[in-house]
């Protein structure tokens, strides 16, 4: 039987420093508090993956997290591995833009929504939200070979009609935070 090139995902669980196999549930209750705490600040909900290959697989990291702008941050990150290395930049760059926009899915029918509604009531108060998904490629050809393959990212990312795409310098999502997390090897049960 050949190499899967599925991705492996841990039943979408997340983690962060303090907490590890969080599910979409834990997720959305600590975003909830997060935001609860402060309704009259403005907010912003960040989606962004990064990648590396390590020999036989390719580790992804999905970081999501809720910005109080100026005064805080919620993060967490999931873990998928493709059971091989991905060593076509579009192709790399192409997954993980998809792994961002499957979790921006997930949480664009449930979390985002309970966010606007906390922040509702108070928005001629301050309170806000602005929803990315940020994109690991830059648009400068000189400093980013992924160039040529940003309009093509922010048209997928655009077309799901919720979140506003970033590239670098400005997807700290993807380019800071998720990037963080890809550096260690995992260990894979094949």
């Amino acid at each position: 039987m050949g190499k899967k090139s599925v991705p492996y995902n841990d039943e979408m669980l997340f983690q962060n420093l303090t907490e590890s196999r969080m599910t979409l549930d834990d997720v959305y209750a600590r975003m909830t508090r997060f935001v609860s705490s402060d309704v009259r600040a403005s907010y912003q909900f960040v989606i962004g993956t990064d990648s590396q290959v390590f020999g036989t697989y390719t580790k992804f990291v999905t970081g999501v997290i809720i910005r109080r702008v100026g005064r805080g941050v919620w993060a967490c990150y999931r873990q998928s591995v493709v059971k091989r290395p991905l060593l076509s930049l579009k192709e790399k760059l192409s997954f993980e833009t998809t792994l961002s926009q499957e979790t921006g899915y997930l949480f664009g029918g449930t979390v985002f929504p309970a966010i606007e509604g906390l922040l509702l009531p108070y928005v001629y108060q301050g309170a806000a939200i602005e929803a990315f998904i940020d994109i690991d490629a830059g648009t400068e050809p000189l400093r980013n070979p992924t160039c040529v393959y940003v309009e093509e990212m922010v048209n997928r990312v655009k077309a799901m009609g919720i979140y506003t795409p970033r590239t670098k310098p400005d997807s700290f999502g993807a380019s800071a935070y998720a990037n963080r997390y890809t550096k260690r090897p995992v260990r894979l049960v094949m």
